[in-house]
C-alpha cells in the first residue's frame, strides 16, 4: 500500500512541479522579450526544482490521508 501512495503521490507533484514549470516558459514567450535559451530552460529547470520542494510535503499527506 506504501508503494501505491508513493507512485501516485510522485505522479502528482511531478505533474503540478511540470504545469508550474509550462507556466513560466509560457510567460517567457508571452512578455515578447527576447530571452536566451539557457534563461528560458534553466528558469523552467529552476521553476520544476522548486515546485517539486513546495508540493511534495503537501501532495503526500494528502494522497495518504485520501487512500488510508
Amino acid at each position: 500500500m506504501e508503494d501505491k501512495i508513493a507512485r501516485i503521490s510522485a505522479l502528482f507533484y511531478t505533474a503540478i512541479s511540470l504545469g508550474f514549470s509550462a507556466v513560466f516558459l509560457a510567460a517567457t514567450y508571452l512578455t515578447g522579450k527576447d530571452y536566451p535559451a539557457v534563461a528560458r530552460w534553466g528558469g523552467f529547470v529552476w521553476v520544476f526544482i522548486l515546485g517539486l520542494i513546495i508540493t511534495m510535503p503537501i501532495v503526500i499527506p494528502y494522497v495518504k490521508k485520501k487512500y488510508e
